[in-house]
């Protein structure tokens, strides 16, 4: 049965795109069917998956589909592929709109909801928003898993101090945080990023777990 990752929070920069790709190549390369679907429809992922073709001269039937979409089509997209059962994952890159009803509807037909933030002052305000935007739709889907991802953490910072600046989100937050690296912020749509793979196995749990 297909699992639905969506990554959302209130606003960009959080690290969504980057946590999407990473954790879509790294399943892909652990022999998973994965689709990502990204609803910016600047739709970066899908530019950069051309170029990087383009560059390796590699081929792209021997690697995961990247799709856009809109926050206006994203579900029936999901239903579609549900359907279909062709994938074992379906990544969602949503953008930043999450006062958006269709943000909340996203929500409930997401087996994991992932919300991506740094320990910036700026970035815990936005987390914090968006758990709170998203919390009535816990109202409808008592099964709605809402986990808070530590992003660009220094790799020397304890898992204490994540959790005490975290806190007040009164949502659960990952064992494992992605670190403050170039090869994070360098993202490719080919070649996992090997650090992330803690990260993608823990994720896989959580969205696993009855």
């Amino acid at each position: 049965m297909n699992k639905v990752i969506s990554f959302i929070s209130r606003k960009g920069g959080t690290g969504k795109t980057t946590s999407a790709i990473n954790l879509a190549t790294m399943l892909h390369s652990l022999g998973h069917r994965v689709v990502l679907i990204e609803t910016d429809t600047n739709y970066t992922l899908s530019t950069l998956r051309q170029m990087e073709l383009y560059e390796a001269r590699a081929n792209n039937n021997a690697l995961f589909k990247i799709l856009g979409s809109d926050d206006q089509k994203i579900i029936s997209d999901i239903e579609t592929f549900k359907q279909q059962q062709v994938y074992d994952y379906i990544i969602v890159d949503s953008a930043g709109k999450t006062t958006n009803k269709d943000i909340k509807m996203l929500c409930l037909h997401s087996d994991l909801v992932i919300i991506p933030t740094s320990l910036t002052q700026n970035d815990l305000l936005v987390t914090y928003q968006t758990v709170e935007d998203l919390k009535p739709a816990f109202k409808h889907s008592k099964d709605l898993k809402i986990i808070i991802l530590p992003n660009r953490i220094h790799s020397l910072t304890k898992h204490k101090t994540i959790s005490k600046a975290l806190d007040e989100l009164q949502a659960q937050i990952t064992e494992h945080m992605v670190p403050s690296k170039n090869a994070f912020a360098n993202f490719s749509t080919i070649l996992p990023e090997k650090e992330f793979l803690s990260i993608a196995k823990e994720i896989v749990s959580l969205v696993e777990a009855e």
